[in-house]
């Protein structure tokens, strides 16, 4: 019937996507340029009068976009000042994507797992601990591991030896990245992924094909379970 879309029901915005509206306003008001802080998460939460963790979902969201840039110990730095309705649209975009992006690694990196057990180098076995190191150094620290991480994953994938299965990982990096800053910043989520790592890494050393694939498999549900895919 024509027409009918538009009796569709209305989504209310989430809190957290209320809040990004709220901290691109105060960029634009404060006049704040690339480099500028923005204020601490406390602080933001009480004049905005919400939860320090919708504050830290929203940072997270502007993060994963491009607009921030958070840093241990020197707070959420602006990269560029963008619309309100460019990063809202950005947001809607990311969230609907996340479930896909899931799938695609789900049926990559398991895979490369498995590979990874069965021709694994001891140079690649070095660059796996090597990866572990820097991640578990960077959360000892009080930071979320990005770097290790990133790291951990490359390491695996090279150690795959498989051309075109490193260039799928290429190729959906950028995509990666982002299910990567939403999964480490959830509390306790550093943590958590650094031992699914360690169970990926002993399957792999062990030259046990099966136990890695399940390991990655386990590992990519658990980094899989972010704040912005579950209901309010």
């Amino acid at each position: 019937m024509a027409g009918a879309r538009g009796l569709d029901r209305v989504e209310r915005p989430r809190l957290y996507e209320q809040v990004v509206e709220r901290l691109l306003d105060h960029v634009i008001e404060q006049r704040l340029r690339p480099g500028d802080r923005l204020p601490p998460e406390r602080d933001l939460a009480e004049r905005l009068g919400v939860s320090r963790a919708t504050v830290a979902q929203a940072l997270v969201a502007l993060e994963v976009l491009g607009v921030i840039d958070v840093q241990h110990g020197n707070g959420a730095v602006l990269r560029y000042r963008p619309s309100s309705a460019a990063v809202l649209r950005g947001l809607r975009e990311h969230t609907d994507r996340l479930p896909d992006i899931v799938d695609a690694r789900s049926a990559v990196e398991t895979k490369i797992a498995e590979l990874a057990a069965l021709r694994r180098t001891p140079e690649d076995l070095a660059a796996v601990e090597d990866a572990l190191e820097v991640m578990d150094r960077d959360i000892a620290r009080g930071g979320r591991g990005l770097h290790g991480d990133e790291l951990f994953h490359a390491a695996v994938t090279a150690a795959a030896h498989s051309a075109v299965l490193a260039r799928l990982m290429t190729f959906i990096s950028d995509l990666v990245r982002e299910t990567r800053i939403e999964s480490l910043s959830q509390e306790g989520r550093p943590e958590r992924s650094l031992e699914s790592h360690r169970t990926i890494a002993r399957a792999i050393r062990a030259q046990d094909p099966a136990a890695a694939a399940r390991a990655m498999l386990e590992h990519i549900r658990l980094v899989s379970d972010v704040a912005v895919l579950r209901p309010e």
